[in-house]
This record gives structure tokens, sequence and C-alpha cells, in this order.
């Protein structure tokens, strides 16, 4: 590469007003610099300048004027240093420190994070509200901030936390609920990934986030929201006195290899073999999409048949851990022998971490991660090598927005300057993506008419009165209204809540038995959990197995996974399929059941209560902080371990979590490592990562 004439080009890409292509042309060069060691000339510094991409000038080299700029777009953003941010950063974070509320779509590799942390440096607000789509992307929020700011704030990321002088909320939007009567007044909302209030985008979960939206929006004194490749958003109520604001500003540059054009693409194994190939080129980190669960057993398989094991102490261990813990022939202990980890949004959640981990580290043994969309949804993790094997998303089709979002995902900020992108089939149409937030049918009927009154239109305001009226015919006047002003319900599925309340009025003895969920005999169970099954929607397996699965799972504390598998055998349930069935249960079931214990305590009228079962199964029938931890990065053989030596409680529901945590923080590291009977050599990891998550810096 000649570095002057490149320099002349992208100087004139700068003089016609390219400046995308010039700034992928810098960020090529600068890669170059990069591979060869190369100290920037005083003209590549004055480039970066001129391009907007401020925190990659080099001090050492620049002229005067670059180094002043270097420094004054620095700011405090929690770090113990003060950081550059480029261009687009310092425009967005001046603008909301000035006051005003925006929603940006930016590029994945923009750096919004330093926005955040930047304007909760300088501006200290009291309460921080910050809804992301994801546990696991609560938890990488969690971590990040609590290191910065858990000197001056509570962190709160789980539900019925007694709120501090000063709060910092993160939490998916289901989780938002429990808080929204909580909060009085909110500083900053902010809506990380806010494409997913959009029908069009995750149609299950957007009624909840537009009413976390709209309730929480009204108590906050300004909004940011946060999404990638949107380029238009329509006007409604969710956005109204919000700026928006595309940004197509990258930092890193990313090259497409279009493999499946190819001549060797129509072959049978190609994408095998290519897979292979890539890999076996370079050592870096990599990942592959797989686009489906079938495609992850596909890509699994082959990678296991065809990659040597690594030599790596870690991995071995984390091998053996996984066979004890969870199945001798879980698929994964024998695939991260071979430096390859599996992520999706079944996983137990510190199992995800511990993998991302792994991945995240220099020199942490796992250079491969196969995902199916949860890698660009549930965490902000990149790669030098983003390999797409299907066009697929599940079942439809990848579309363009999900494409680009992966894409995204080559490169990252002073690590890989190119991100490498290997596709295996041909990409979706490229399409401009219309954002629009509306008010849905679910979200209408959760809503109080007369408070939103004046927002809304007639046919909208009939459809509440009449949805209002429905229910008071079962319920009793203004019940409904009284309900939905309490955020009593969990499950945004008005229809379905309105069967559930009509059977529940029509034929009261199906569910008078329903105290039955109380017993300590999981046998007694069964009538009760088939009828609440009727209503609950797919549960991803027969319900006579899923029966079988919610009673095996009674004993979570008491045996190990492999143990209960064992008594699941006849149910065909894998491993695999008991991550899918636990989060069902915690999550889809409890739900269903908690607004069918609402029900029935004004129809039937009686003083059964089930809360108490819902409760266990929330938690998976672990100890309530046993289940909380698991989301701190602590696996629940491990908090067993802690619970035996003695060491913590976890059993004392009189405790709270952040108490808790100060426990563990009194006891210390060290003293926990060498004090649990029978510790895993991988535990000892484990625990290290449990305490980079837990403990302040020292200020």
């Amino acid at each position: 590469m000649e570095i002057f004439e490149t320099c002349q080009t992208i100087n004139l890409l700068l003089q016609s007003n390219n400046d995308k292509d010039a700034r992928n042309e810098l960020i090529k060069l600068l890669d170059y610099h990069e591979e060869n060691q190369i100290p920037y000339s005083s003209l590549v510094n004055h480039l970066i300048r001129e391009t907007g991409l401020f925190p990659y000038l080099d001090a050492e080299t620049s002229n005067w004027e670059d180094r002043f700029v270097f420094e004054i777009f620095k700011v405090n953003t929690g770090e113990e240093k003060s950081l550059t941010l480029h261009r687009e950063q310092s425009s967005l974070l001046k603008k909301l420190i000035d006051g005003k509320s925006i929603a940006v779509s930016a590029p994945t590799s923009f750096g919004k994070s330093f926005v955040i942390d930047a304007f909760i440096a300088i501006k200290e607000p009291k309460n921080v509200v910050i809804i992301v789509p994801t546990i696991a992307l609560t938890d990488e929020t969690r971590r990040r901030l609590f290191k910065k700011f858990a000197h001056s704030y509570k962190i709160i990321t789980t539900p019925e936390v007694e709120l501090g002088e000063k709060n910092i909320f993160i939490f998916p939007q289901e989780r938002a609920i429990y808080y929204m009567d909580k909060i009085s007044a909110i500083d900053i909302l902010i809506i990380d990934e806010f494409y997913k209030a959009g029908i069009a985008f995750d149609k299950d979960r957007a009624p909840i986030l537009l009413k976390a939206i709209l309730e929480l929006g009204n108590k906050a004194k300004q909004r940011y929201y946060l999404a990638p490749n949107i380029s238009n958003l329509n006007d409604s109520l969710f956005t109204a006195g919000m700026d928006f604001i595309p940004l197509d500003f990258n930092t890193v540059f990313s090259h497409i290899t279009e493999c499946y054009k190819e001549n060797e693409a129509q072959f049978p194994n190609f994408k095998e073999k290519k897979l292979i190939e890539i890999l076996n080129k370079k050592v870096t980190k990599t990942l592959i999409y797989a686009g489906t669960f079938t495609n992850i057993d596909v890509i699994t398989n082959v990678l296991n048949a065809n990659l040597f094991n690594v030599k790596h102490k870690r991995l071995n261990d984390f091998s053996n851990w996984l066979k004890s813990n969870y199945h001798p022939q879980y698929i994964l202990s024998d695939i991260v022998k071979k430096g390859v980890g599996i992520h999706n949004g079944q996983l137990h959640r510190s199992l995800s971490q511990i993998q991302i981990k792994l991945f995240e580290e220099e020199n942490g043994g796992l250079n491969n991660i196969i995902s199916t969309s949860s890698i660009i949804e549930g965490v902000n993790t990149s790669a030098e090598n983003v390999i797409i094997w299907a066009n697929k998303n599940g079942r439809p089709n990848l579309n363009d927005f999900t494409y680009k979002n992966i894409v995204g995902r080559g490169g990252r900020m002073f690590r890989h300057f190119i991100g490498k992108v290997y596709l295996f089939e041909q990409p979706p149409t490229q399409e401009s993506t219309q954002l629009s937030l509306d008010f849905t049918d679910d979200l209408l009927n959760s809503l109080d008419a007369e408070k939103y009154e004046g927002d809304l239109t007639r046919e909208q305001l009939i459809k509440i009165i009449a949805f209002n009226n429905e229910m008071d015919s079962v319920l009793g006047f203004d019940t409904y209204k009284k309900l939905m002003k309490e955020n009593a319900f969990q499950n945004v599925n008005s229809n379905n809540l309105k069967i559930i309340a009509i059977d529940m009025k029509n034929n009261p003895q199906k569910w008078n038995g329903l105290n039955y969920l109380n017993s300590e005999n999981p046998n007694d169970w069964d009538t009760n959990l088939y009828l609440v099954l009727n209503y609950a929607g797919g549960v991803g397996t027969i319900h006579r197995d899923f029966v079988a699965f919610i009673k095996a799972i009674s004993k979570n504390w008491q045996n190990d996974i492999p143990t209960i598998l064992s008594g699941l055998r006849s149910n065909d349930v894998t491993i695999e399929k008991f991550f899918e069935l636990e989060r069902t249960a915690s999550f889809k079931l409890t739900s269903i059941l908690n607004d069918i214990n609402i029900l029935q305590k004004h129809i039937l009228n009686r003083s059964c209560d089930i809360s108490s079962f819902i409760s266990k199964i929330s938690h998976s029938f672990l100890p309530k902080f046993v289940y909380e931890l698991e989301e701190y990065g602590l696996p629940r053989m491990l908090s067993r371990k802690i619970q035996n030596s003695g060491l913590i409680n976890l059993e004392n529901e009189n405790n709270t979590i952040h108490g808790l945590l100060e426990e563990f923080n009194r006891i210390g590291k060290e003293y926990m490592v060498e004090n649990i009977k029978d510790i895993h050599p991988f535990e000892k990891y484990i625990i290290d990562y449990f305490y980079d998550g837990i403990k302040m810096k020292n200020k």
C-alpha cells in the first residue's frame, strides 16, 4: 500500500464531502499501519482528525493542533482517566447535557455506552432508568456501570429492591413493570435497542416495551433511545418531543466476502469445507451465525470432527466441569476443548456469561462462538471474523435490518479495524428500515382511557372502553381499571386474559382446585398444571412431558442437573431441552399463573392464594437469591457448595440481594476460594469472574 497516495485519495473524498468513503479508506489505512507496525505520520493524524475519529489520534506523533483536538474531546466517563470521544459521540453528549431528548440510530461499532457513562459522570442525575432487551445485557451493563458508579449509586437490576438516594435501574422491559409505581421521578430514561418496541421486530415483547416507554416516559425529564440501522421513525406519542438523529458514522470497516458466489459453492459440503478453511487461516476471534438451532447442531458436529483440541488447561477444566454439572454427553463439553463456545437465548445465564468472558479475553481459550440471533440481541460482543452460515432467523429469512446488525459485529475499536464478514448464502435485499411505534390492541387494553384521553383517537378510546366493560361484567365495576393502574397483570395478552376470566366465571368448579398447587407433594399439581397449560400457548413440548419436568425441577436445589435429567429420560428431556423448558417455566408459566391468581381472587371470591407456588416456579424452585445470583455470573452448583461450606446462608430470604453482595465482599475472593469444600479448578475462575462484577474500584 502506498501510504501517501492513499492519503491523497482520502483527502479528495473529504473535499467532495464523501465522508463515509473517506472514513472507510482511512480505517483500512490504519489497519495497514497496525499490521506493519508503522507509526502514524502527522499527515495520517490530520486525516484522523478531519474524519472525526478523534480517539484514533496518536498524541505522540500529532502536531499541536491535532493533539489539542485529542485533548479537548476528552470527557469523564467514570474511568480513572478521561477518554476521547469521536465527533458524533461528542455531538450527542452535548445534546444530552443541554437537556434534549433524542432517539438515535447508530451503527453497532458507534460506542454508545461511552455517551451514557459520560452523561452520568458529568450530570450526576439522581435516577437513571436503562431498559435493555435481555437479562444478559442487564448483567453486562450492570458490570460496566457498577465499576464506575457504585460508590455514588445503588445499581438495581432485580425486583423488590429498596431504592437508594441515587439509583441506576437496569432491567429488561418485563421487569420494568415492578418499578412503574415505585419510581416517582426519572432524570433520564434510556431505552437500548428501542427498535424492539416495533411490532414488526418483536411482536411478543413490543406491547410490554411500549407500555414501559409510555408509563416511565411520562415520569422522565429526559429520554435517550438507541438503535442501529433505522432510517425513519414515525411520529407518535411514544417519541413526542424527541429529535430523531440517524447517524451513519462507523468506527470500523466491514470487508464482505461473498463465499456463496465461488465456483465450488454448489458442491456438497461446501459450507463445511469453507468454514474449516477460514478458521484454519488465522487464529482469531470468530462469530459463527448459525441462523437456526438445527444449524447450531450441524456446525457443532462439523467443528467437533475437524478441529484439534486446544492445549489450554482452563478449557480442559471447563469441559470437565460441564460434564460433572450438566451432563456427561453434553456436546458443549466436547466442543469447548476445540476452542468453540455455543450461545443461544436458552442457556443458563451464568453459562452464557462465562463463555462470553472466555471469548472476550485475549488468551481466554475460546476463539469461536456459534450462535443464533442471541449474540446480537443478548450481548455487546464482536470479533474480527463474522461467518453468516445461513440467511435465516429461525424459520423466516433474515431481513436486511438483522443482517446489518450481524455484520456490525465484525470489528471493534482498538482491536480490529477491519471486520471480515463471510457470507455462505445470499444476503437479503438492501432496504431502508422504517420504525413504527403504534398502539396495539393489547397495549390499549392495558391503559387508563381517562389518563390518555387527549392522546388517543376516538376509535382507540372506544376499544378501551368496550374492553373495560367486558372485563367489568366479569370482575365487577371498575375492578379491571383498578388492577391495570396497579400494573397487577404480567401478561400483556389481553384477549387471553379475557378468555380465562370468562371461563372462570362460567365454570368455577373447574378452577376450584388451584389451592393444590400449594401442596408440598408435586403429585398433587398435575390437574391444575394441565388446566393452566391450556391457556399458556406453546411450551415447547407436549403437556405431559412439561408437567413431568415441573415436578422434577421442584428438587432443583436438592438434586444436581444430571440426576434430574436421569429421572426425565423417558420424557426425552436432553440438557438442551432442560434449558428451554426451565426458561419457559420461570418466565411464561409464571406470568400466566400470576394473572390467573389475580383473576381467581376477584371472580371466585375465595381465600385461595397460589403466590407461594408462583414465587417458587419463578425462581425455578431454587432459593430466590441463588436464582438471582445466576444473573451475576454465579452458577447454582457453586452456590450450593458455598451454602454447604457454611460461608454464606443463601437460603435466608430475610436478606436482600445487595446485602448478600456486601457479605461476599466482606468475606473476599481469596478466603472464599480457600474455604469452599470440593471446589473444582474451573470454579476458581468463575469466582474470579463473579467478584470482578461485584467489587467496587478503589477511588
